[in-house]
């Protein structure tokens, strides 16, 4: 990894442990991971260090997307998936798949216009309802949907989603970090059960 990405990856880590602590939930362990929306998956190593996972998963809409030096993110993602046996990068619409999970894991997902506009996204793959529905389908009974969103109003937006397909929210935390100090807005972390 470069050192920015390692950074990255730290700051991924420093968000889940103090948000585990802080909740006073054990950590899951084994079982299976998918993590939505994860672009080139540079942060896998940071959930695979946490969780453990015995199979992870991470799904991109653009994954194909091409960059200035020629590879794509599935390119990128291939690289940061090597070193981990049981691990695998799906370029899909997740709220087409069938996926089920013990963790599922969503960082920064695009629940409001402004935020996929500003990724150059097309407002047609703005389909909240359509992706936590899907969400709640995937986990598994008594698993965790972790989430991370910028700032409160987009925290709300996502609050209500989860709650209108009957996720019990078990933490909500909007503390920032010392590794997360560059961000505009504080980091906002629940995490979510299905029962």
């Amino acid at each position: 990894m470069t050192a920015v990405t390692a950074a990255n990856n730290y700051e991924y880590l420093d968000i889940l442990d103090r948000a585990w602590d802080a909740a006073g939930l054990a950590r899951p362990r084994g079982g299976r991971l998918s993590d939505i929306g994860c672009a080139s998956f540079w942060y896998a190593a940071a959930l695979n260090a946490f969780f453990r996972p015995e199979r992870l998963v991470g799904v991109e809409v653009e994954g194909y997307r091409l960059f200035k030096d020629g590879h794509t993110r599935i390119d990128y993602a291939r690289g940061y998936l090597a070193a981990f046996a049981d691990a695998s990068f799906v370029v899909a619409d997740y709220r087409d798949l069938e996926l089920p999970a013990e963790i599922i894991t969503a960082w920064f997902p695009f629940v409001t216009p402004a935020a996929i506009l500003a990724w150059r996204l097309p407002l047609s793959l703005l389909a909240p309802e359509g992706f936590f529905g899907r969400v709640h389908f995937n986990l598994r009974p008594g698993g965790l949907f972790v989430m991370v969103n910028h700032g409160a109003h987009e925290a709300l937006v996502a609050q209500k989603l989860c709650e209108a397909t009957g996720l019990r929210r078990r933490f909500r935390s909007a503390e920032r970090g010392l590794l997360s100090g560059h961000r505009q807005n504080s980091a906002i972390v629940s995490i979510w059960e299905r029962f």
